[in-house]
């Protein structure tokens, strides 16, 4: 199976370059489908799943691989050369923010800009870094999760999510958690929340957006706001929007912050 079959990887569009969409932990590419189609028109557009989600081939998982996310940006890298992608645009949500920063590093030539949707380079407070959460509360998170993965799955989405008033967001969003592979879900979870990838960010070449949510619980404006200072060549686009995933929430937003800062590419 080519690494492209094992991805799920789905193309669209006929624009010169290429705009890479890359979900977040517990989701997968569909997360992308209210902002992916708006691009279609300039861009060529690729969706994909990373290993063990989504329709990913699951038996190309290795837990040693993805203990890091160095593996899912080393996936990303291979995946994009197989596509001949050259100087395209990467958008990354939550986790996938800093894989595309570790691809920045990786493969320069890859993406000559990076858009980060609620990215959050350390989701645990240290020192001076305020991350929105303190470690024992991450260990308990994960705990909760090693022990009861469905109910984890529909206590979290509520939270993650946001937007009260719209439960369907968060009902799609347990679903999601939930269709993922409870031992897969496990390690990523691992992986995405106990990374630090402060020290990635000075190195990061691409011109990037930050978009943050007005909202969020899981990366909070003071993070938003870190990774714009610590970023050499960044915008900052408070967005008027709930919770942690504006992709579903507020597509139209989410849209208008890319394209504007598109515009200047």
């Amino acid at each position: 199976m080519s690494v492209i079959q094992r991805h799920n990887t789905r193309i669209a569009g006929t624009g010169p370059a290429a705009m890479v969409f890359a979900h977040g932990f517990g989701c997968d590419q569909n997360m992308w489908r209210f902002v992916a189609p708006a691009f279609e028109g300039g861009f060529r557009t690729i969706l994909f799943d990373y290993i063990g989600a989504g329709g990913s081939d699951l038996s190309a998982y290795k837990p040693h691989r993805y203990a890091s996310l160095d593996g899912y940006a080393d996936d990303v890298v291979e995946l994009c050369r197989a596509l001949g992608v050259q100087r395209g645009v990467f958008v990354g949500h939550s986790v996938s923010a800093m894989i595309g920063v570790l691809v920045s590093k990786m493969a320069p030539e890859l993406f000559d800009s990076i858009v980060m949707v609620c990215p959050s380079p350390r989701y645990i407070d240290d020192a001076d870094y305020e991350g929105g959460f303190s470690k024992a509360q991450i260990d308990e998170l994960l705990d909760f999760l090693d022990s009861n993965h469905m109910g984890w799955s529909q206590a979290m989405a509520p939270v993650i999510m946001g937007n009260p008033d719209r439960p369907e967001l968060s009902e799609e969003l347990s679903n999601s958690f939930c269709r993922t592979d409870p031992e897969i879900a496990k390690r990523f979870a691992r992986t995405t929340f106990l990374s630090d990838n402060r020290a990635d960010l000075a190195d990061v070449k691409a011109r990037c957006l930050i978009i943050q949510c007005a909202e969020d619980v899981i990366a909070p404006q003071t993070v938003g706001d870190y990774v714009h200072r610590k970023l050499p060549d960044s915008e900052l686009a408070l967005i008027d929007a709930t919770g942690h995933c504006p992709n579903l929430s507020a597509p139209e937003a989410t849209i208008a912050a890319i394209k504007t800062f598109l515009r200047g590419r």
